[in-house]
């Protein structure tokens, strides 16, 4: 009698439009696939980019490219076509991210990385039309994902260029508080933010609120946008409140966040008033600070400072190894208390046959300044 051999899984990529995504069943395999990723991003997790989307890609031109094996996703990325690269009239497929999301890696299940980028760079390869390459924004250059890909397209012989990089700061380390405190900062700066604080509570009850459950969101995502609102940002015109859509987002995605466990809000408040607040996304091992404004009337105070100082309490989070700033290189106030960085990049990849890759080269080569093949090009052996 023949043997009957189990069956393998079937893996298969599928691009679905973003908004047969919102039933309970697909966010539910959604969570999961959040839950197993190598790499946390949680600017892609349902709660967030469900939000973002329903905000900004009114038009559903964004379409989620899913691996699933058997019913279960191993892997998630938002796709869309452009027809410019950023200042250029060239059409390309890219990683959609917007400036509020400050990561783009895919959420991929962990051991299933070099699957998804062999998975992604196919469709890619037969799905472009006028596209000339893939486009990755946001990627962690010290992460899983982007080894995965730097060994799928040097085993396919697929170029890759790292066309922009930078290093924003990070928090890592198995110091206590108090002992990075004091290695971060100068003994002088030290005593002067225990002045200010000093200073700061002559003008009143200082009280230091940290909150983990959704208790009281509504209020504080109101006092939030009011805060930031009333600073420079208001003033530029790149507050959350000064558009409807990036005010719904915020709300929306703390919500969701809180629901499942992954928001942490963090108040100094002055005789019951918030003066400085921070949220915190908590996606272990890592978390990402989201979100932070202070009263600019207090700015002699560094209540924003203040309040990072009590953040530094994340050090003691069993299950948090760092937490990205979010912040842009070189900030002028977190760079100076988080001494850790983390290399953020933007990379393109070659897709399609010999004479789309032929014209992908001379734009890397274009945009990079430098000869065909250069190694700093990520160009494959």
């Amino acid at each position: 009698m023949a043997e009957v051999l189990p069956r393998a899984p079937a893996t298969r990529l599928l691009a679905r439009p973003w908004r047969a995504c919102r039933t309970s069943e697909l966010v539910a395999r959604w969570d999961e696939l959040a839950a197993r990723a190598a790499e946390p991003n949680p600017f892609f997790e349902p709660w967030y980019l469900l939000p973002s989307l329903t905000a900004l890609d009114p038009q559903g031109r964004v379409t989620l490219l899913v691996l699933e094996q058997d019913g279960q996703w191993l892997g998630l990325l938002p796709l869309v076509r452009s027809s410019r690269y950023y200042r250029w009239p060239v059409p390309h497929l890219c990683s959609w991210v917007h400036a509020n999301a400050f990561l783009g890696v895919p959420l991929v299940a962990a051991g299933h990385e070099q699957a998804f980028w062999r998975a992604l760079l196919d469709h890619a390869d037969r799905t472009a039309r006028a596209e000339l390459f893939l486009h990755l924004g946001g990627i962690a250059l010290d992460g899983p994902l982007f080894r995965a890909l730097t060994e799928v397209t040097q085993s396919q012989q697929r170029r890759r260029a790292l066309v922009h990089h930078e290093e924003r700061a990070l928090l890592s380390s198995r110091l206590v508080p108090e002992a990075y405190l004091e290695a971060a900062l100068s003994g002088k700066k030290r005593k002067e933010l225990r002045r200010q604080f000093a200073r700061l509570s002559e003008a009143g009850a200082l009280e230091i609120v940290r909150q983990t459950d959704g208790a009281g969101l509504g209020e504080w995502i109101a006092q939030f946008l009011a805060l930031e609102a009333a600073g420079w940002k208001g003033e530029a015109g790149s507050a959350l409140a000064c558009a409807p859509e990036t005010a719904a987002l915020f709300g929306e995605a703390l919500h969701g966040a809180a629901t499942r466990g992954r928001l942490e809000r963090l108040t100094l408040l002055l005789d019951g008033q918030p003066i400085a607040m921070l949220a915190t996304f908590l996606t272990p091992p890592g978390a990402f600070s989201y979100k932070t404004a202070f009263d600019e009337r207090f700015s002699r105070f560094s209540p924003g400072v203040l309040l990072q100082r009590e953040n530094l309490a994340l050090l003691e989070r069993p299950e948090l190894e760092w937490c990205d700033s979010c912040a842009a290189a070189d900030h002028p106030m977190i760079d100076h208390l988080w001494r850790e960085r983390r290399a953020i990049g933007r990379v393109s990849v070659a897709i399609g046959g010999r004479l789309r890759r032929a014209l992908f080269d001379r734009l890397v080569n274009a945009e990079l300044g430098r000869r065909p093949h250069h190694p700093d090009a990520g160009a494959a052996p």
